[in-house]
């Protein structure tokens, strides 16, 4: 059983998180929840809740497993799933802006430190909104990736807000 909490830390590894996020306790609630130590594997089912710091994701199903080196791969589903945490603050900030997404579904990739959404996809970054079938965020490079498709509405566009920066950021209405 020991073993089985190990597949949740994942979650918690995220270079988008305030790096104070690390040091906090991983706690998981779910209706059910299987673990195979031979497969590497911990299955949690049912109104699924994991928090981290700042960081919550919610989802119906979180599968997670480890390969033998350590790494460890989550898959996340829901209607939507969704994660929100806090960036740690850029420099002249004095406290960092939030991240959120959702999707129907969310896969996080340890070794590769890369979160893809997939179907209905949408982020948030401070004011700025992505929208899409598909987003991609390579955590080592901050680089984003966004692709329409045919659930992503407007005739499967990538659609994309971009709010103002600075202070007038974080005093603008709405944005998280």
């Amino acid at each position: 059983m020991k073993r089985a909490w190990i597949g949740v830390l994942l979650l918690s590894s995220s270079v988008l998180a305030e790096k104070a996020d690390r040091d906090k306790p991983t706690q998981v609630e779910a209706n059910r929840m299987s673990a195979d130590d031979a497969r590497r594997l911990n299955i949690f089912d049912g109104d699924v809740i994991v928090t981290k710091g700042t960081m919550r994701l919610t989802a119906e199903r979180l599968v997670v497993r480890q390969d033998a080196e350590g790494f460890q791969f989550a898959t996340a589903t829901g209607k939507p799933a969704r994660f929100r945490q806090r960036q740690d603050p850029k420099p002249g900030e004095k406290e960092g802006i939030w991240v959120d997404g959702e999707a129907l579904r969310i896969e996080l990739d340890d070794r590769n430190q890369r979160i893809e959404l997939f179907d209905k996809a949408r982020g948030n970054r401070g004011c700025d909104e992505v929208a899409g079938d598909y987003i991609a965020v390579d955590q080592r490079s901050d680089f984003y990736e966004v692709k329409g498709g045919k659930d992503s509405g407007a005739k499967g566009r990538v659609k994309a807000v971009i709010g103002p920066k600075g202070a007038a950021e974080a005093a603008k209405p709405g944005c998280k």
